[in-house]
């Protein structure tokens, strides 16, 4: 009965099978062949030169700084994303106190759910139309206006957020943590409501305040979903594609000087612009096996003991 169920099962599985490798494992395996010729895109004449696209794109300064820049995403986006997404998860699920409701969130924490989530729903060009609102150059921005109202900028010399070089990193990466925020909320608290109520109230009856329930109780028993949202949040840290082309379209999407220039930005540029594929493919290559490595690093990093309960 067991070979009979194997041609069955292997029926379902070729077609989906051939539909992967088709539109997805051949797409990579011609990106990387693609990224060895001087390959232009519009023609049939690709020639083979070797590494020297690899080379060429470790000694350009834009792509370097590009480089550094998805680094800082990639060190700042996750973390604060995260702390942020556990400190409101924790507070919504056990952060209150009930008299005789045992363990519960702080009051209106069902609403609070609702409105911390809410930028989910929202698309990226929403996402950025928003913040080109809030982030205006002029006195009519909402940051600007508040801040000017406040006494704190000089109406005739509001910030120029997404043109400065020095702020326009730090402007996006509040962009990110914003839009993400509430998706990791939501899975944090689905995870700790996973965890037995009769933990945080033998913890409390124990004396321990909040500080260290946390620390000692909600953290390790959340820290697999933990590891699996650092890879996801790094994997969107290495993209923002359409965040940093939509917030500073003046500037071809790599901010005042190159400032906020991503790697995603560049290989986009290479590739439509300039008319270089070739070139663009070992960008995406470069771009793949950093991701790769990211998954691989985290994963070992943040590996445990899986705690049962």
């Amino acid at each position: 009965m067991k070979f009979r169920r194997l041609p069955f099962v292997a029926g379902f599985l070729v077609v989906p099978v051939v539909l992967y490798v088709v539109y997805v494992v051949s797409p990579f395996v011609q990106t990387i062949f693609y990224s060895f010729t001087d390959w232009g895109g519009l023609t049939d004449t690709q020639n083979f030169i070797g590494i020297d696209n690899y080379v060429r794109i470790f000694q350009d300064d834009i792509f370097l700084s590009a480089i550094l820049h998805n680094a800082f995403l990639l060190l700042l986006m996750p973390l604060v994303t995260i702390l942020l997404a556990l400190f409101l998860a924790f507070m919504l699920n056990v952060g209150g106190r009930g008299d005789s409701a045992g363990i519960r969130g702080v009051r209106g924490s069902g609403v609070y759910k609702i409105v911390l989530f809410f930028p989910q729903v929202l698309s990226v060009a929403i996402i950025v139309v928003l913040f080109q609102a809030v982030f205006r150059t002029d006195g009519r921005g909402l940051l600007n206006a508040l801040l000017i109202a406040v006494g704190l900028v000089d109406p005739n010399q509001p910030v120029q957020w997404f043109n400065s070089p020095t702020l326009v990193l730090w402007c996006l990466l509040a962009v990110m943590v914003w839009s993400g925020v509430g998706f990791y909320m939501v899975l944090f608290s689905a995870a700790m409501q996973s965890i037995p109520k009769e933990i945080y109230e033998a913890a409390l009856l124990d004396g321990a305040s909040r500080g260290p329930t946390f620390f000692r109780i909600t953290l390790p028993l959340l820290w697999e979903n933990i590891s699996v949202a650092w890879v996801y949040l790094g994997f969107i840290a290495l993209d923002g594609f359409a965040l940093v082309t939509g917030l500073t379209p003046e500037s071809g999407g790599g901010g005042p000087n190159h400032a906020s220039e991503l790697i995603s930005n560049v290989l986009y540029r290479t590739a439509f612009t300039q008319g270089k594929f070739g070139l663009a493919c070992s960008m995406g290559v470069a771009l793949a096996v950093f991701s790769l490595l990211l998954a691989i690093v985290q994963l070992r990093i943040t590996r445990r003991d899986r705690i049962e309960f």
